[in-house]
C-alpha cells in the first residue's frame, strides 16, 4: 500500500461569476469543483514549470552546463566557494 499523499489546504476567494462559471464546466464534465481545479493546475505547472527550467539552465553557469567551467572550478583554491 502507498504513503498517503500530503495535502495542504489553498482557500481562493472568486467573483461570483467565475465560480458560477467553473461550477458549470465542471459540472458538464462530470466532475467535481475540485477536481477540475486540480487538473487545471497542473495543466498550467507542467507548462509553466517547462518554461522556469528552461531558463534556468540557459542561466546556469554550472560544472554540469559547461565542461570546460568544470575544468576551471575543479581545484583546491576554488573548492572553499564549494561550501558557500
Amino acid at each position: 500500500m502507498s504513503a498517503p499523499v500530503e495535502r495542504a489546504r489553498l482557500t481562493v476567494d472568486l467573483p461570483a461569476d467565475l465560480r458560477r462559471r467553473l461550477r458549470l464546466v465542471a459540472a458538464h464534465r462530470d466532475a467535481s469543483i475540485r477536481e477540475y481545479v486540480l487538473e487545471a493546475i497542473e495543466a498550467q505547472l507542467r507548462k509553466d514549470w517547462a518554461e522556469v527550467a528552461a531558463q534556468e539552465d540557459l542561466l546556469a553557469l554550472n560544472a554540469r552546463s559547461d565542461p570546460l567551467l568544470a575544468e576551471l572550478w575543479d581545484n583546491d583554491k576554488d573548492a572553499a566557494y564549494d561550501q558557500l
